[in-house]
């Protein structure tokens, strides 16, 4: 094996690794690190932009009325596993894109490649970034504990979830 093929190898390995590992935490109820929260709100609101079709507080309330209405994610009955293929892979005949880059190039996803979209007549929406797994382990790991099942948004939720008592969470002490 080659110098370059084996540190492809290992880094795939390792990339592999912190993934089962961020999946075997929340399997086993462990509270993710804040830091990893934290991360994960940065990727929910910046870089997926989640917000633009879920709203700020996953609640479905969106914040670019150019965006399509999402899902309230407040109130998802989706598990973990659920919501990393629904990020992963979209949702067919829907508006939820696939943030992954190779979502339909090898069958990874509904057993489904791009030729099958095709002569199905369904289209995937552009996502508007492509994450890594670990991206989307770090944005499900948000949501199960700033998110998911945690009823609808009031004061107290929104001092949580913001970490302080911003503008928008005074005006839901209202």
């Amino acid at each position: 094996m080659s110098g370059r093929s084996s540190v492809a190898v290992a880094a795939a390995l390792l990339i592999a690794l912190a993934g089962a590992s961020a999946a075997r935490v929340a399997a086993q109820g462990a509270a993710p690190d804040p830091s990893d929260l934290a991360e994960g709100r940065r990727l929910y609101e910046q870089k997926a932009n989640c917000q633009a079709c879920h709203g700020w507080s996953g609640d479905g309330h969106k914040t670019d009325n150019q965006m399509p209405d999402g899902a309230n994610l407040r109130e998802t009955k989706l598990p973990r596993a659920g919501l990393v293929m629904t990020i992963k892979c979209g949702r067919l005949n829907s508006q939820m894109p696939a943030f992954d880059k190779f979502a339909y190039s090898d069958g990874r996803c509904y057993g489904k490649t791009q030729a099958d979209l095709k002569s199905y007549a369904t289209r995937m929406p552009d996502p508007p970034a492509t994450l890594q797994q670990r991206e989307i382990d770090l944005i499900v790991d948000f949501l199960m504990a700033r998110v998911v099942g945690r009823g609808p948004m009031d004061h107290a939720k929104c001092v949580e979830f913001w970490g302080e008592d911003t503008e928008v969470c005074k005006d839901l002490a209202k």
